[in-house]
């Protein structure tokens, strides 16, 4: 089963991302503090990490960095989706992502870009 991470501080919002993805077949991790990020992806081995731009406690893009510096090839070489309500796509992509998406998005087109990430 295809293991998704979702990383935001918004309980409303990943309540429902994780409900839908579970509905779509998806194994769904939630993480709401940037710190917890790498030690959940250490452990877990997400397939794919959804990232919110702007967490309580640090920005997105300061994570990506750090997983893109990672020691585990396996998590740093990990798809990542960053997600925003602002444009800051220029941000995301520098930082690493692989994706970004403007919220609010359409939840029923998350699966095919998922899995055009995790097959490349």
């Amino acid at each position: 089963m295809t293991k998704i991470m979702i990383v935001d501080d918004d309980q409303t919002t990943t309540s429902l991302l994780q409900t839908l993805l579970e509905l779509d077949g998806y194994d769904v991790v939630v993480v709401r503090r940037g710190a917890d990020v790498i030690p959940k992806a250490e452990q877990e081995k997400p397939d794919l990490i959804m990232m919110d731009y702007h967490l309580a406690d640090m920005e997105g893009s300061d994570i990506i960095r750090d997983i893109r510096k990672h020691s585990n090839e396996t998590l740093r070489t990990v798809p990542i989706i960053m997600a925003s309500g602002m444009d800051v796509s220029v941000e995301a992509m520098d930082a690493g992502a692989n994706k970004f998406i403007v919220k609010p998005f359409e939840p029923s087109e998350l699966p095919d870009l998922f899995n055009s990430l995790i097959s490349s």
